[in-house]
């Protein structure tokens, strides 16, 4: 296994709820076709949210019709499972989730009857991404590591997968096309009948991936700086893959502010790695990122963990968003 660069900073429950506090809707299709899943003559598909969506609507084209469980602009991790939404679920012919990521999606698809049920964390290797580890270890003090280790007990791990695993695969296109590949197999088997045609969405999906894996690759192979600063810890598997260290931010909620210890560290590091930028996402409140870069002269930007799609998205579907991303990341990083 090859050294992950990523340093995560846990957030607790109450930050998360106090980021996000959206409410909750009925099941929002993410096909052209409106109908709730489970209620239609297609092979029907709940999703748990935006990227398992996407695959599901990739794989299946004309033949299934598929809703989500996380409404646009609705940050998944909190999401709870309203009474519609399970029954809708128990109608359905197959259920795609990401085990971890969503604590009630888990319970609800686990008491489900739903005779399909595809778990993305099962068909690609996931790593921990948990523990302080990257290009930048030997500069931490032992009362640094003291002080982390205590941050980590009193605040939990609610963004790992069961086992201390990160669950953010679909921000690495490799991972992401062995899940695919792992899904064009399950609807095959469940819906044999248009088995061919999911066979042929799957290879034309996993050869889209590819081609986004090769333009990472060449487009961050020449830069300035390994390193990029985000407020949410979600691009650990894209770091790793292309060569990066994600440094997180402590916290995110908007009220509170990274703290003078946290600020300093990341003033130190930016400076002795060339880092120009602060990454945010459009889910949650830019306050904190706009806090350490007015603190520390830096500029801020988006990198979208592609967790859902608004108006807000820099484009309209993952490929846009992931060559924003990628564009974003070269300017960050000072690519030539």
């Amino acid at each position: 296994m090859s050294v992950m660069n990523v340093r995560r900073h846990y957030i607790s429950t109450a930050a998360l709820a106090a980021v996000t506090a959206l409410g909750l809707g009925t099941l929002t299709a993410c096909s052209s076709d409106s109908a709730a899943a489970g209620n239609t003559d297609k092979f029907d598909v709940v999703a748990s949210f935006y990227p398992m969506a996407f695959l599901a609507e990739q794989i299946g084209g004309e033949h299934v019709s598929v809703t989500s469980l996380t409404e646009p602009g609705q940050e998944p991790h909190d999401l709870e499972i309203s009474a519609k939404q399970t029954a809708q679920l128990e109608e359905s012919d197959a259920a795609l989730y990401l085990k971890g990521l969503q604590p009630t999606v888990d319970e609800a698809i686990g008491q489900s009857p739903v005779e399909t049920k595809i778990d993305a964390a099962t068909l690609t290797s996931l790593e921990e991404h948990g523990t302080e580890v990257g290009g930048h270890e030997e500069e931490h003090s032992e009362e640094e590591h003291a002080e982390e280790g205590h941050a980590e007990e009193e605040h939990g791990h609610e963004h790992e997968h069961e086992g201390g695993k990160d669950p953010h695969i679909w921000l690495d296109p490799v991972k992401y096309a062995e899940v695919a590949e792992g899904v064009g197999k399950a609807f095959e088997k469940a819906d044999p009948d248009h088995a061919a045609d999911y066979k042929k969405n799957t290879a034309a999906l996993v050869g889209k991936l590819n081609d986004l894996d090769e333009k990472f690759k060449t487009g961050l192979a020449d830069k300035k700086t390994d390193v990029f600063i985000t407020t949410h810890a979600a691009f650990g598997y894209l770091a790793e893959r292309y060569g990066l260290t994600e440094e997180a931010i402590s916290g995110l909620d908007p009220e509170t502010e990274p703290s003078g210890a946290r600020v300093k560290e990341l003033q130190a590091m930016a400076k002795a790695d060339g880092v120009t930028t602060v990454f945010y996402e459009t889910l949650v409140s830019d306050k904190t990122a706009k806090t350490l870069a007015g603190d520390t002269g830096l500029k801020t930007d988006v990198l979208d963990p592609i967790e859902g799609i608004t108006d807000a998205s820099r484009g309209d579907d993952y490929f846009q968003v992931m060559e924003a991303n990628l564009k974003a990341l070269q300017t960050a990083l000072g690519t030539k």
